[in-house]
């Protein structure tokens, strides 16, 4: 995937830009998307290419960061065009420059998405599907989180699964655990909250001008914990995000039960994207959960 003469020619006239004697720079750090910087006069921003067939993709990605933004409690990028050319699907975005989120930036971090998640919602699910990665992510509108939970998030990654081939006990047990989720929520009733829904480290940054800012989002409407949940499965976020949050927004005491059971869609979501090293953490998981319920 390059930007060649034809895109930035098709840019300029989308945008109405003058992109000459412009500057292209790769950028590095996806797994799926190829992405540059493009500098030009007066103009600096991050172009993000694919295949043609993930156009949705990306106008999935540009109607959550509008979303986000709409709401004015956390920073993302901003949306320049979304759009196909040439056999390529791009995301034009506003280019910021990122530093580490720390200190000070973790903790308003951490204040304003327990402000965004605070704001309830009408209905779990939301109003077009989009990819979790490059994985297909389904959200049909739910009134019932254990449901949505069940059908849209673990039933469809053990769906996935086993036409990748992982079957056996993965599967059976797996099945299991969905039969039982309402059991998870006897005493929990969350609201729908807009989430960020791929809340890792590499997702969340500071500005050039120490402000926190997230991106590449994959969400929805749903349970705040989820978000809270994934910031824990890889690390990143450090004690002044999470002492904020609490500040704001306390978490449920009996959350860390729950926050197996959603990281266990993003480890199945791994596993069916990049393969068997994932397939013990999730069988582990699904074992943890399980004896949870005796």
């Amino acid at each position: 995937m390059q930007v060649n003469a034809s895109l930035i020619q098709h840019l300029r006239q989308v945008t109405g830009r003058d992109l000459g004697n412009h500057r292209l720079t790769r950028v590095g750090g996806g797994d799926i998307n190829a992405a540059f910087r493009l500098q030009a006069n007066n103009t600096d921003w991050f172009v993000k290419l694919n295949r043609a067939g993930l156009s949705g993709m990306f106008a999935a990605e540009a109607a959550g960061l509008r979303e986000i933004d709409a709401q004015q409690q956390v920073k993302v990028p901003k949306v320049v065009s979304v759009g196909e050319h040439d056999h390529q699907a791009y995301l034009l975005l506003e280019y910021e420059a990122l530093d580490a989120l720390r200190g000070d930036s973790a903790g308003r971090f951490g204040e304003q998405l327990a402000r965004l998640h605070r704001q309830p919602r009408a209905f779990f699910g939301w109003h077009i599907d989009n990819t979790i990665g490059s994985t297909p992510q389904h959200n049909d509108r739910h009134n019932d989180w254990p449901g949505f939970w069940q059908q849209q998030r673990l039933g469809k990654q053990l769906q996935f699964a086993a036409e990748n081939g992982f079957t056996g006990s993965l599967q059976t047990k797996g099945l299991k655990l969905l039969e039982n989720i309402p059991a998870f929520f006897s005493r929990h009733r969350p609201h729908p909250s807009l989430l960020h829904g791929d809340l890792w480290g590499g997702n969340a940054a500071s500005d050039g001008q120490g402000n926190p800012i997230m991106f590449d989002p994959a969400c929805y409407y749903g349970d705040r914990e989820t978000d809270i949940a994934m910031t824990e499965l890889f690390g990143g976020f450090g004690p002044n995000f999470y002492s904020a949050y609490q500040a704001e927004y306390p978490l449920d005491t009996d959350y860390k039960t729950r926050k197996t059971l959603y990281n266990l869609y993003h480890i199945l979501n791994h596993l069916n994207l990049f393969g068997g090293g994932y397939l013990g953490q999730a069988n582990g998981m699904i074992e943890q959960l399980l004896s949870e319920l005796k």
